[in-house]
């Protein structure tokens, strides 16, 4: 087999239904077959995926299981199994449009200055959520916009793709695969169990930057985010704002040959104690929990040196 793209997808304990989404999504994609691989990595799961998810009815799937827990472990052992050039993450809550695949081997093949590209994200909500969270959105991979945009600059918010639907060629990959075994990358990012840090994927799509290729977001590539209603509960994203800031610093460590961010200067720290003043209760309450991430980070930067 030589395989256009490979698919992969890596699921700790998943929400079966959610899966089955994800899953139907794939069967129904307009790409042949014959032209894609398929990777259902099973990431320390309590139920064994493979005997409850059947991918008899793809000619080219694969169950494979991962005991080392963290989404990361997951997806590093899936580029180790991968065949194709291009290697696609589909999250176990991504349900992609029929056409995804075929447009990824389409811009796959018009845009080889880019190492690692992605598209829109619509969300849906399990239950309507309440108007005070819609700023948050976008932090629960959400995004949707009305024209492609590109650069070479890594982790710029207009250009950056994230982990929904991501798509990276295989020298990036590689290369991603050896920070992890030569030491570059001390600090697990992402999931892990019930831990809510991130940014591994956007470690990923940076690492083509460093690689001399760009970042790319695509209107063609559409999938629709699956979000359970905890996921919009206050709790939820206090959490996953505070995991964020510590992973986004931790992040930039990376990024800048692994130093550890400086100090704050008096007058960030000044800013930092007046803002708070003027913010509602709830947004306080946001501020504080960015704030107590950035600590998080800083002590873990520390630790690790």
């Amino acid at each position: 087999m030589d395989p256009k793209l490979s698919v992969i997808t890596c699921a700790h304990n998943p929400r079966p239904d959610y899966l089955g989404k994800v899953i139907e999504a794939l069967e129904r994609q307009t790409l042949a077959k014959e032209r894609w691989q398929y990777l259902l990595i099973d990431n320390a799961s309590d139920q064994p995926l493979a005997s409850a998810i059947d991918l008899s009815w793809h000619p080219h799937a694969d169950h494979l299981r991962e005991e080392k827990l963290g989404l990361t472990h997951a997806r590093l052992r899936g580029i180790s199994e991968s065949a194709a050039e291009i290697l696609v993450f589909v999250d176990d809550d991504n349900v992609l449009d029929s056409d995804y695949l075929e447009q990824v081997v389409r811009l796959s093949a018009e845009w080889p200055v880019l190492g690692a590209f992605s598209g829109q994200v619509r969300a849906s909500f399990e239950e309507t959520p309440p108007e005070w969270t819609r700023p948050y959105w976008r932090r629960l991979a959400i995004n949707e916009f009305d024209r492609d945009s590109w650069s070479n600059v890594p982790c710029l918010d207009q250009t950056t793709p994230n982990g929904a639907g991501l798509c990276v060629r295989r020298r990036v990959a590689a290369e991603y695969l050896t920070y992890h075994a030569n030491g570059k990358r001390k600090i697990v990012l992402d999931r892990m169990g019930k831990s809510l840090l991130s940014a591994g994927d956007l470690d990923l799509a940076a690492t083509a930057c460093d690689l001399g290729l760009g970042n790319g977001l695509f209107t063609s590539l559409k999938l629709t985010h699956l979000i359970p209603k905890e996921r919009t509960s206050e709790s939820y994203l206090l959490n996953l704002l505070e995991s964020q800031a510590v992973s986004s610093r931790i992040l930039e460590s990376f990024r800048s040959n692994g130093d550890a961010p400086t100090k704050k200067r008096l007058k960030t720290i000044v800013a930092d104690w007046l803002r708070p003043l003027f913010m509602s209760p709830r947004e306080r309450r946001f501020f504080r929990a960015c704030k107590r991430g950035e600590a998080r980070a800083l002590k873990s930067l520390k630790g690790s040196s």
